[in-house]
């Protein structure tokens, strides 16, 4: 029997453990284990496993050592075998096909900033999934607990992810972005020419979401009429459940688990904005957040917006978290030529363009 790719089936058990929100460990060791065992030169993976040495590796345990040897000997591992079965249902009709129109996701973070992984890993996993670009959204300098870019660090990110794209393969890039803070004043947290230098700007709100209602209007207005700004991000600010088990930890630097309610705001108006200036209203995938509620996307929808299905993925295995806003899309009605990331690379990149030169 051929021998398969061990490396690549513990790669796959972390996706799929993060993917169905297990515990942070859990992944990390399936992860670090992979790490581990590409570093070896030559042969000597399979003659530790032919020997029983695997486990003598620092971040190899007997679990993953057992799906190594089972790998090795041309066996789908138990354990993947078991999470491929358990899965969960597949999703219905409509939301099966706006997941499959979907070509990239406009909301991701890396380890630049309160991500768990590298610009490269992040990019490979998208490139599994079938997308066509992902964009880079890590955060902008005032969320210091989320290690927020500044300026330069920003400028020196747009250097690495020219160099990543060099080497990632053909039909797949990453478009450089940010998720840029909305200041109290509704101003955008980054230098003006660096965020006219990037491909794809998200904008959110992360500080005083208790704002009363007219304040929070103004700033929100404020923002979406810059004309930098592309996508309005997790516009709620919302948390419907604490986080699940799995999300806390490297991939989630500075969110803590708790339940938040809704910021409050004048909807009608801010959508009203959104569709006259052409700007995108995110469906936030993650499962934790389910922002903006069903009642905002279907209010958007008749506004006349366009929208983004984004996972705000802060590790690779959370890239496939789109089918949970693909659902929650559907569901409301949201057809899938109003859905940005839906478009082609090009495309997104002239309506992004546009913005800004409004």
């Amino acid at each position: 029997m051929t021998a398969r790719d061990p490396i690549a089936d513990l790669r796959r058990i972390a996706f799929l453990l993060e993917r169905a929100n297990e515990a942070t460990y859990r992944v990390r060791a399936f992860r670090s284990a992979a790490a581990a065992l590409a570093a070896l030169p030559g042969r000597e993976l399979a003659d530790r496993a032919a020997a029983g040495k695997l486990t003598e590796l620092p971040g190899v345990g007997e679990v993953t050592a057992r799906c190594v040897v089972e790998s090795l000997a041309g066996e789908e591992p138990v354990y993947l075998r078991r999470l491929v079965a358990t899965e969960g249902v597949d999703l219905d009709a409509a939301a099966t096909a706006l997941r499959a129109a979907l070509r990239g996701d406009c909301h991701t973070h890396s380890d630049w900033s309160d991500g768990g992984s590298p610009i490269e890993e992040m990019a490979l996993a998208a490139v599994e999934l079938g997308h066509e670009y992902l964009v880079l959204t890590d955060h902008s300098p005032r969320l210091k607990v989320a290690r927020g870019l500044t300026a330069d660090r920003l400028r020196r990110q747009l250097d690495q992810v020219a160099e990543v794209n060099a080497e990632l393969p053909a039909g797949f890039r990453i478009l450089t972005g940010i998720e840029v803070d909305i200041l109290a004043d509704g101003s955008l947290d980054q230098e003006e020419e660096l965020l006219a230098r990037l491909d794809v700007v998200v904008g959110s709100v992360h500080s005083g979401l208790n704002d009363e209602p007219a304040k929070m209007t103004r700033r929100m207005l404020a923002a979406v009429t810059n004309p930098h700004l592309d996508i309005l991000g997790h516009c709620t600010g919302r948390m419907v459940s604490s986080r699940p088990a799995g999300v806390t930890g490297p991939g989630d630097r500075g969110h803590r688990a708790r339940t938040r309610p809704e910021s409050r705001f004048d909807a009608a108006e801010v959508f009203a904005a959104c569709a006259e200036h052409g700007k995108a209203i995110e469906i936030n995938s993650r499962p934790e957040r389910q922002d903006p509620p069903k009642r905002l996307i279907r209010q958007a929808l008749e506004a006349g917006c366009d929208f983004a299905v984004n996972t705000d993925a802060h590790a690779p295995g959370q890239l496939d978290w789109q089918r949970f806003g693909c659902v929650r899309a559907a569901l409301c009605g949201v057809p899938a030529e109003r859905v940005v990331n839906t478009w082609p690379a090009e495309r997104l990149l002239r309506w992004a363009a546009g913005h800004s030169a409004d």
